[in-house]
């Protein structure tokens, strides 16, 4: 992050919790800036006001895009499995692409020009949330249950009992949250990762990277270290320490509600396995 910018997430407006995990604004200092987007299994609405709302589909590896000097984002972050219903076609064709809602939903047009006018940032914000509630269709029920079990904290094989053939369980899969249940569960397990990262930096906590791996539901340190290259580019530690070194600190850089409910489920997940473990 350069210097003189701020990244504030929160939660979403009570209409859009089940479609939209957080919300935010970012504010550029007086350099352009490469923002890097980190895979997390599902995709983004965001703006730089003043130019036209884009879609970044879910990722299967981090890109960059640039935000002006001085520019002004407001986004969402969709949850995962919701995009194909929302887009109105499989997911799978959304996969790793970057385009202008237009194409989408079209209004485009009115769109940027009602949240390039809003009088702050918090009411463009509010407008685009407003667009997507209003756009918002019925997502998969069967996908939703499939990745609610797929979420970080859990190890082992793919959890079993859908119902289906593997084949349709994979079509489902890509149509609602553009990949299929394997390779979901690889990137929600690194949101798993990075959840931990975020809520260390904050707390200004020592890293911790073998014990995160095995929270996650990676194998190993080693496992985790492959997956982050894959993922980032980067190893674990560098990962870390760029995440320190732009966030560390910052009373402008808050990301507690992307983090929060991720740790609350691997705390709600300990606790259960606990109380399972007890002698009756």
């Amino acid at each position: 992050m350069a210097a003189g910018s701020s990244f504030l997430e929160r939660a979403p407006v009570p209409a859009l919790a089940p479609l939209v995990s957080s919300v935010w604004i970012q504010q550029v200092g007086e350099a352009p800036l490469a923002q890097r987007y980190v895979p997390h299994g599902g995709a983004e609405v965001r703006c730089v006001l003043g130019a036209a709302p884009r879609l970044l589909g879910p990722l299967t590896a981090a890109t960059h895009r640039e935000i002006p000097a001085g520019g002004t984002v407001v986004g969402l972050r969709l949850r995962p499995g919701v995009l194909g219903g929302l887009a109105g076609l499989p997911a799978e064709h959304l996969v790793d692409e970057d385009l202008a809602t237009g194409e989408l939903w079209g209004d485009e047009a009115r769109l940027t020009d009602r949240l390039g006018a809003a009088p702050s940032p918090q009411v463009a914000l509010d407008r685009l949330q407003a667009f997507l509630a209003a756009t918002a269709t019925e997502t998969d029920p069967l996908v939703d249950d499939v990745v609610r079990r797929l979420m970080p904290w859990r190890s082992g094989a793919l959890p079993a009992g859908w119902g289906i053939s593997d084949r349709q369980l994979r079509r489902r899969c890509r149509a609602a949250a553009g990949v299929g249940p394997k390779e979901l569960q690889r990137l929600l397990r690194f949101r798993g990762f990075t959840a931990r990262v975020q809520a260390a930096v904050d707390r200004g906590e020592p890293g911790d990277l073998a014990g995160w791996a095995v929270e996650a539901g990676f194998h190993d340190q080693a496992h985790l270290s492959r997956e982050c290259r894959r993922l980032t580019g980067e190893t674990p530690g560098v990962f870390l320490a760029q995440y320190r070194a732009a966030c560390a600190g910052a009373d402008d850089h808050d990301h507690a509600a992307a983090y929060l409910p991720m740790l609350r489920r691997w705390r709600d997940g300990r606790s259960v396995q606990e109380r399972r473990a007890r002698p009756a």
